[in-house]
């Protein structure tokens, strides 16, 4: 028979109580589990009304799963150690919970790194729910462990053993995490932009932490590893995100103003070798009349067309730039080039951008820009140079009048 239903013992002895090694294990793994919750409870409870975007739907719906994953983990313990009375069909169930969650961490979490490196594979609804068909597979294998054991059950003695097809839960869950690291690391040899190239680093590694911690779990069973390295996974992601929420404008999804200057202060602190720091002045045309004819939602729409058409623009002409929303209708470019040819050429770029962007959307104006250029020199501040363009944007609105 099992010995484990008796593991949490207290025994009173002159006024102290003894609790067995057993007993000690089940109340820390109690309270790293307790504090898990509580943690990714707080981040989930925080991250609500904060943000629409898709991306951090994908991490509220990890933290479901991340809750559904520590609290099945933990009754799961303690009845083992006694805490709880001891239910074979209650273990079953609560396996069964814990390795769905892990699937649907995994899941949600490939599908927020997705969205964030603003990857077209998530763009496709087809291409998602594909991806979704393991999680699907897993639903459907542990439904049939219910019947066959195939993955875990209880022995006639009320012992959990592990099946023979055990390992293929984590085969099936981590998958989403290969995918991920090998689509950041792909894209390392793809993508032109430093900046970029450092979030992909970042994507490639970090999954792997939480990952490991699952295989250390899975070899060691009594090691509560999982639970606190995923916590702590969650907290890093929301940090980030929170500083990537005070740096981004929220309409355009462009960097602002304060962004801009830490991407300015940086590039001329690192200047390349043979290559030049440019800075477009970009403002729209006639926007006022844009917002007092058809409204501020066109207004805001118009906005979202010059940001999508500067992205485009700066893609095409492969240099690393940073784009940001200066102000109003007011756009900045920070642009490495070789010479002012190049940057001659993006604007040429942007124009034909916006065209194609505004006639997509069949907007009911013309949608046109005007930019003044200046090339930075070693120590001079941003203000000052974003005065000098801007001199030279008041020239190219003279010209468009």
């Amino acid at each position: 028979m099992r010995s484990s239903g008796a593991g949490y013992e207290g025994l009173l002895r002159e006024g102290e109580i003894i609790i067995s090694a057993e007993g000690t294990y089940a109340i820390l793994y109690l309270e790293i589990n307790l504090v898990s919750v509580i943690l990714v409870g707080i981040i989930l409870y925080k991250t609500q009304g904060i943000s629409k975007m898709v991306a951090q739907r994908n991490f509220s719906m990890a933290i479901f799963a991340q809750l559904a994953f520590f609290i099945s983990d933990t009754v799961y313990v303690m009845m083992k150690c006694g805490v709880l009375p001891y239910r074979p069909w209650l273990v079953i169930l609560m396996k069964e919970i814990y390795f769905m969650a892990t699937t649907l961490v995994c899941f949600f979490w490939f599908l927020y790194f997705e969205y964030i490196q603003d990857s077209p594979f998530v763009k496709s609804r087809k291409r998602i729910l594909i991806s979704s068909t393991m999680v699907w597979v897993m639903a459907l294998l542990l439904l049939v462990n219910l019947f066959t054991g195939i993955f875990f059950y209880v022995d006639a003695d009320g012992v959990y053993r592990r099946g023979t097809a055990f390992v293929m839960q984590y085969i099936i869950s981590y998958s989403f995490v290969l995918v991920t690291c090998a689509r950041a690391i792909r894209g390392l040899f793809v993508r032109e932009r430093k900046i970029a190239k450092k979030s992909l680093v970042a994507l490639a590694v970090f999954p792997l932490a939480p990952a490991a911690a699952g295989i250390l779990q899975f070899v060691y069973p009594q090691l509560p590893a999982a639970c606190a390295t995923l916590v702590i996974a969650t907290l890093i992601m929301y940090l980030s995100w929170l500083d990537k929420m005070i740096a981004i404008d929220p309409l355009t999804q462009l960097s602002n103003r304060k962004h801009l200057m830490h991407v300015y202060e940086q590039g001329i602190q690192n200047y390349e070798e043979n290559m030049e720091l440019y800075l477009l002045m970009i403002d729209a045309n006639r926007f006022k009349s844009i917002n007092d004819t058809y409204g501020h939602i066109q207004g805001d729409e118009a906005l979202m067309s010059i940001a999508e058409a500067l992205r485009q623009a700066c893609k095409e002409i492969r240099r690393k730039a940073s784009i940001a929303r200066y102000g109003g209708d007011e756009f900045v470019v920070l642009v490495w080039a070789e010479d002012s040819g190049i940057v001659e050429r993006l604007q040429s770029i942007i124009a034909e951008k916006l065209t194609v962007i505004n006639k997509e959307k069949h907007a009911p104006y013309d949608l046109t820009v005007s930019i003044g250029v200046a090339k930075s020199r070693q120590d001079i501040p941003l203000k000052e140079l974003i005065e000098e363009a801007d001199e030279r944007l008041y020239e190219a609105k003279e010209k468009y009048r």
